[in-house]
Order: structure tokens, then sequence, then C-alpha cells
């Protein structure tokens, strides 16, 4: 474990050395947006739920407004994030409970967030990590391929890929050390054509599958 934990680190110091920022991509102005944008984004790519956005918050800028919004009028909304039908009901049940159960505003614990319909464990880090500086580790499919391929986890399950990641990391590195790694997805170690040859991660990789370096 001590191997896996020193590793680990150097991993993300690596990443660290390759810019200074790891933002969340998703745009958003506070805690309510945020939340509706990682809801969106399920299926979907940051760049388009941003294009999305702007005219749905302008419609919905709150949870009071998409409390009681047309569930017909918010499917053709947010239509080209796909699965539009099952993302309104979500969107409007859950800002229902956030009128119902938190006067309108976004809650800070996990506990609190998974009680919101349509939330879940990665969403909920998500809003924790972003807004609240709660140290948060997000696992969606570019964090679990990773993770995975650097032989930081040996599980397939979302919470459990949280858990070993939790271990290995110090609680200050979870927010933007997990944020590292899904950029490092979308933009480097992807899923058919991983650019092994410039790898910042190459020597630290252990993946089998992993390309060789140019001569």
């Amino acid at each position: 474990m001590k191997a896996v934990v020193t590793r680990a680190r150097r991993i993300l110091k690596r990443l660290r050395a390759q810019g200074t920022n790891a933002p969340v991509e998703l745009s958003y102005a506070n805690p309510f947006e945020l939340l509706v944008a990682t809801i969106l984004s399920a299926q979907c790519t940051d760049e388009r739920v941003n294009r999305v956005t702007p005219g749905l918050f302008a419609a919905y800028p709150g949870a009071r407004e998409l409390a009681g919004a047309s569930q017909a009028k918010l499917e053709t909304l947010i239509k080209s994030t796909g699965f539009y039908r099952n993302k309104a009901q979500h969107l409007i049940k859950c800002s229902q409970a956030l009128v119902s159960q938190f006067q309108g505003a976004v809650p800070k614990t996990m506990e609190e967030l998974t009680s919101l319909p349509g939330i879940g464990r990665k969403t909920a880090n998500v809003i924790l990590g972003a807004c609240f500086q709660v140290p948060a580790i997000v696992v969606d499919t570019h964090v679990k391929r990773v993770a995975q391929r650097l032989h930081l986890t040996r599980n397939t399950d979302p919470v459990k890929i949280e858990f070993d990641l939790q271990a290995v990391w110090p609680a200050k590195d979870w927010t933007d050390g997990s944020q590292r790694l899904l950029l490092h997805g979308r933009y480097v170690c992807l899923a058919r054509k991983p650019q092994c040859s410039g790898c910042v991660l190459y020597e630290d990789c252990p993946w089998e599958g992993k390309g060789s370096r140019p001569c």
C-alpha cells in the first residue's frame, strides 16, 4: 500500500506540473446552476451543456422558478443534452425538494444532497468540492478509466473507486486530484485512442495496454 500511495502522490505532482488550475468545465455562477448543469451533463459533453444553460437559467434562474416549470417547455430547452425527458423530471423534482426541504438553497452535505431526487454521489461530490470547498472525489467515466489504468484501484464500482482514491491522497488533495484525473482522461488518456506517446504519466503507468514511446 505504501508504494501505491507514493506513486499516487507522484502522479498528482506530475499532473499539477501541467498547469496551475484544473477547473470544472461546466459554466455556473452559483451552487444551484452547477447542480442543474451536472444533472444535464449525464451522457452529454460539458460543451453542449454550456450552450444550453444560458437560456435555461434565463427562464428559470433559481429553484423556485424551476420547481414550477412546465415539463414540456423544460424538455424543449434541454432536448439537445439527450435523455431530456428523464432529465426534465429530475430537475423539476429536485427543485421542488430544494424548495420544500431547504428553502430553495443547495445543501452542503453528502447526506442532504443525495436525498434529492436524481442526485447521486458523483453529482454531490461535484457540488461539495467546487462550491463548498469540502474535500470530495468525483468518479465519472474518465476518473474510473484513468484510475484503473494507473492501478490506483482494482474496483469497478464508482463508490469503491472513490474510497480507494481517498486512501492514497490526503483529504486536501481529493478535489483537485480527482479533477486532474478527470481532465487527463478527457484529453489525454482517451478510451479508444489514448495519447500515450505524450503522456506525462507514462513512466508511472503500469497499464498493459499503453502504447510505446516514439524512438
